[in-house]
């Protein structure tokens, strides 16, 4: 198993992070339909084609510079929550990332904790929330337990917890954003936000494992 990841990799998981939101785009649409305004799924998928063309076009030579791209896009194309929310993960997680050109599984979890606490610090939301933090705060429980493992089986098991975090957000009653609105008529619901944080998790995982 390779002991890091390097720019390949990150342009790999972005391609397929573009692919998974594209894939799941009605998905996310048809979850946030149920509790929020239904433009989840559009909103990721367009923010990621832009993100994806403007990498074609500015091809960034270290994946911190790629996560900070992908960022600047997310903030000026994706409306509603997302794009302030995702647009601030990927640029904390660029900025842990430095200059690095290759990243060890320590570096991941620097990343990881620097994207969710963003996402914290933006959102100001906390887990039980029933938001994408949902999925966020055991995806970086996982990773940080995980350092020493592989970059790969780290990433794994982060894609894991996220998924499962994802899934533990259905019987939860809304306590942020548009979903609280609900209230108790939240429950039943899986949140938008932590689905696709799931995709994108697994996505890194993914493409870590084809460069392994």
């Amino acid at each position: 198993m390779a002991q890091t990841l390097d720019l390949a990799w990150a342009l790999d998981w972005l391609r397929r992070s573009g692919a998974v939101l594209a894939e799941n785009r009605m998905a996310l649409i048809e979850l946030d339909r149920a509790i929020g305004d239904a433009d989840h799924g559009e909103n990721m998928d367009r923010g990621f084609t832009a993100a994806l063309a403007k990498l074609e076009e500015q091809p960034p030579a270290t994946p911190g510079a790629a996560l900070k791209s992908v960022a600047m896009s997310l903030m000026s194309k994706v409306g509603g929550a997302a794009g302030p929310l995702y647009g601030t993960a990927f640029l904390r997680a660029a900025t842990a990332l430095g200059d690095a050109e290759e990243l060890d599984s320590e570096a991941l979890v620097a990343a990881l904790a620097a994207a969710r606490d963003g996402i914290v610090a933006r959102g100001k939301a906390e887990p039980g929330d029933k938001t994408m933090i949902d999925a966020w705060t055991p995806a970086v429980d996982a990773a940080q337990a995980a350092v020493g493992e592989s970059p790969a089986e780290l990433l794994d098991r982060a894609a894991k917890a996220a998924e499962e975090g994802a899934a533990a957000t259905e019987p939860l009653v809304a306590r942020k954003g548009r979903a609280s609105y609900l209230g108790e008529r939240s429950a039943g619901h899986r949140d938008p936000g932590s689905q696709s944080t799931a995709l994108l998790l697994r996505a890194a995982a993914d493409a870590a494992a084809a460069a392994s």
